[in-house]
């Protein structure tokens, strides 16, 4: 994709952000993790922007006594690209909520909704794993359209074509999430509404503002407070 992407996964900087998380956490503190690729790591906003930064940040609003997110996300990243990286990042299993949104490159790549059958539900296994073997403490977001963005204009495939993709991803992930006991949580709608409105996008015109990701938010906060809440 264009430069705006920031598609040269080799650049890799693993930028297994850690948003502030400290390593030593109080014992009463849930815990997060996020995986993913540029929407969940944030390009183009400040980190308090990231939508698992405001997520965090609600539910301590909502007397939920949260650890600062530990992030694991690089812009570019497709299905095998994150497998990698949390290898790397030697994850040990136990966290309290897990959210996972991922596929947006696999997709931007070419490669069939099929391929992404598989690679999707090894990472879905994983983030249950990483979950302490709970399917109930996994969020799975679904992939946003791309396609209505500013720069999704400039694409060859078109926005028709590009939403349709991406709608047999996201079956595809919805399935395999309601098959395993996770929680599917579906912003789609939200970025399709938010379309190319400048201010729902960042500078790059293709990834979401801090203010979209604000209305992605809402959508996940109240999956992930019952599940920190044990409902």
């Amino acid at each position: 994709m264009h430069r705006a992407w920031c598609l040269v996964a080799g650049l890799g900087l693993l930028m297994l952000a850690t948003a502030g998380y400290a390593g030593a956490m109080h014992a009463h503190e849930k815990t997060y993790l996020a995986l993913g690729d540029s929407y969940t790591i944030g390009e183009g906003v400040a980190e308090d922007g990231r939508w698992p930064m405001q997520l965090a940040k609600a539910l301590r609003g909502d007397g939920v006594d949260m650890a600062e997110p530990r992030i694991v996300a690089v812009t570019g990243w497709t299905t095998d690209e994150l497998e990698a990286g949390m290898d790397a990042a030697h994850l040990q299993p136990g966290y309290d909520l897990v959210t996972l949104l991922i596929g947006v490159n696999d997709q931007y790549r070419g490669r069939p909704p099929e391929a992404y059958d598989g690679p999707f539900k090894q990472l879905l296994e994983r983030a249950i794993a990483l979950a302490g073997g709970k399917p109930s403490h996994v969020v799975v977001v679904s992939i946003p359209d791309w396609g209505v963005t500013a720069f999704g204009h400039k694409d060859a495939r078109g926005p028709a074509q590009i939403g349709h993709e991406l709608d047999a991803y996201n079956a595809i992930a919805a399935k395999a999430v309601r098959a395993a006991g996770a929680h599917w949580v579906d912003i789609t709608p939200v970025s399709r509404e938010a379309g190319d409105a400048p201010d729902m996008l960042a500078a790059d015109g293709l990834h979401p503002s801090a203010a979209q990701y604000t209305r992605w938010m809402r959508v996940i906060e109240p999956t992930a407070r019952r599940v920190l809440s044990g409902h």
